[in-house]
């Protein structure tokens, strides 16, 4: 191992300053400009960065000593991990971020990895500005968009649990980028979620898409793990499963005219994408929000939603490949659903959410829901 000394500037810790594969390495006080073309960093905030970089397979390790840096840098309980290519960060579980279990709501859940992958971005040096945008991407009036969010809860954290966060983020091609999410209740270390996400860029202006350039690439891509890392096994879940669109006449369940408020709006000008969430659970049948628990989400964003659109949220019961339907029909006289056979299969739900005026689509999803554990 070779060992390089530089002071680093931001919470970086040294990434592109001392060396990567190959690239130059620093020795003594790094300069600004980092190795990547345009790079800058905020001025002001100075870490003295020790940085091991492998002679082996030219893979990062850093360790970083921070003895400045903003209050809130100061206050964060997050860092870089020793590698230098994924984020940590601890959250305290409020009193307002629980629901009607009295745990934490998959909102809540949601909101959690939206902050520690800006707070990630944020480490390394990436405007706060616009969500983790590059400097080529903010001279280009480029911004990140969530494409498709996938969320599993094995256990839902409860008020004053401690939960850790760690955050990743892997190169999608020419299409965007990839992060992954890992979440454990700290007191245990036991694994109590799993997420991943696609992002892809839009233009701030014109509001259209467009292809990861080689500039963009460049300038995240050294934060990223060399060979890629999954936070959820492909072939073990539904992250990667189609939805398919649910047609208003099969849908069973309805909430109409759904009105996004101002603080729903983001930095990026539209609907926060944990939005979203919320309204899809608003048309869930009451039978299962009292006897069941959300075991997992998956949303595909088909279309921003701004602040004046009204929206309509519909579910149905997902119906599985023999014709059969994932969930019986739901006419218990006692509010609850009964599993197939007395089977305790997830139960599953397909959701649209669409604009009430022209009727376009604006999310796709696919609930799975479990039984609740008796008290």
């Amino acid at each position: 191992m070779l060992k390089l000394s530089c002071n680093g500037l931001d919470r970086v810790h040294s990434l592109a300053q001392c060396g990567f594969a190959g690239r130059s390495a620093c020795v003594g006080p790094c300069r600004r400009r980092s190795g990547i073309a345009g790079f800058r960093y905020p001025r002001g905030r100075v870490f003295p960065v020790v940085a091991v970089v492998s002679e082996k397979d030219g893979a990062v390790a850093t360790r970083v000593e921070a003895e400045a840096g903003t209050l809130a840098d100061r206050l964060r309980l997050g860092s870089l991990t020793e590698d230098g290519l994924s984020y940590k960060e601890k959250f305290i579980v409020r009193s307002y971020e629980v629901g009607i279990n009295k745990t934490a709501t998959v909102e809540t859940i949601a909101n959690l990895l939206q902050e520690v992958g800006c707070n990630h971005a944020q480490s390394v040096g990436f405007s706060t500005d616009g969500f983790a945008t590059t400097p080529t991407m903010r001279k280009l009036r480029l911004i990140w968009v969530t494409a498709r969010m996938h969320i599993e809860i094995y256990k839902y954290p409860a008020w004053s649990d401690v939960v850790e966060i760690e955050t990743w983020c892997q190169g999608e091609g020419r299409v965007g980028t990839r992060r992954d999410f890992i979440l454990k209740d700290h007191a245990t270390d036991q694994v109590i979620g799993r997420a991943t996400s696609k992002w892809v860029m839009m233009n701030q202006d014109t509001r259209r898409l467009q292809k990861v350039s080689d500039d963009v690439r460049e300038e995240y891509l050294v934060f990223c793990p060399r060979e890629p890392r999954l936070a959820i096994p492909e072939e073990d879940s539904n992250s990667l499963k189609k939805i398919p669109k649910l047609e208003d006449p099969p849908a069973q369940y309805s909430r109409l005219g759904l009105v996004p408020r101002r603080a729903d709006l983001d930095m990026n000008q539209h609907v926060n994408n944990v939005t979203y969430i919320g309204w899809v659970l608003e048309s869930m049948p009451q039978e299962i929000i009292d006897s069941h628990e959300l075991q997992s989400i998956t949303l595909d964003y088909r279309r921003e939603c701004g602040q004046y659109d009204i929206v309509d949220s519909l579910t149905s019961v997902e119906t599985i490949q023999d014709g059969a339907e994932a969930v019986p029909e739901l006419t218990g006289t006692n509010g609850s659903a009964m599993a197939r056979e007395g089977k305790q299969e997830p139960q599953q739900f397909l959701h649209l959410l669409r604009l009430s005026s022209d009727g376009l689509e604006i999310n796709r999803g696919r609930t799975e829901w479990r039984k609740k554990a008796p008290r």
